[in-house]
């Protein structure tokens, strides 16, 4: 049998958009440092949440859909961080980017959320944080900077991930 090279070719692309992409996902937090995080003005079930009013906390920013896996198992863990550190300075805004408000809605149902839910059907938001990813997470301490950042949701990362939010509430304005 003959093996064509574009048959191998596509092959090998598959395989290389595979690994990659398995890579992305399983990145653990990444230190940015990267200056002020993009305020964000969006509406909630109770009204709407900005940035800025959270200034002097450090923030849990988390971009998620309700069609994505990982983000099934990163909300439990973000319920329990918030329950545990939110007496600290600490809040979990975790926003929506479905375009049907029903999604989420199913999703929250299954999955219910102790913390702020914040809704960009349009995407200006995720686009702002040039989010590659869902879940994507973004880290920001209490003067409004992006300190880390990680893409996807595992269970082996979440002692990482606690740990560089238990280093920024260390720290006090």
């Amino acid at each position: 049998m003959v093996v064509s090279a574009t048959l191998i070719s596509r092959r090998c692309g598959v395989i290389v958009a595979t690994l990659f992409c398995s890579a992305l996902l399983s990145m653990p937090a990444l230190a940015l440092d990267t200056g002020p995080a993009p305020e964000l003005s969006l509406p909630t079930k109770d009204g709407k949440i900005s940035l800025s009013e959270l200034r002097g906390k450090v923030v849990l920013l988390d971009f998620w859909a309700s069609w994505c896996g990982p983000c099934r198992q990163s909300f439990p863990w973000m319920n329990e961080m918030q329950g545990k550190y939110e007496n600290q300075g600490f809040e979990v805004v975790a926003v929506n980017v479905d375009q049907k408000p029903e999604a989420a809605a199913e999703f929250l149902s299954q999955i219910p959320a102790t913390f702020t839910i914040a809704y960009d059907p349009e995407g200006k938001t995720p686009e702002a944080y040039e989010v590659m990813g869902m879940p994507s997470a973004y880290l920001i301490d209490r003067n409004g900077h992006i300190h880390s950042q990680h893409i996807g949701f595992h269970n082996d990362n979440k002692e990482t991930y606690e740990a560089a939010i238990r280093s920024l509430l260390r720290v006090r304005n």
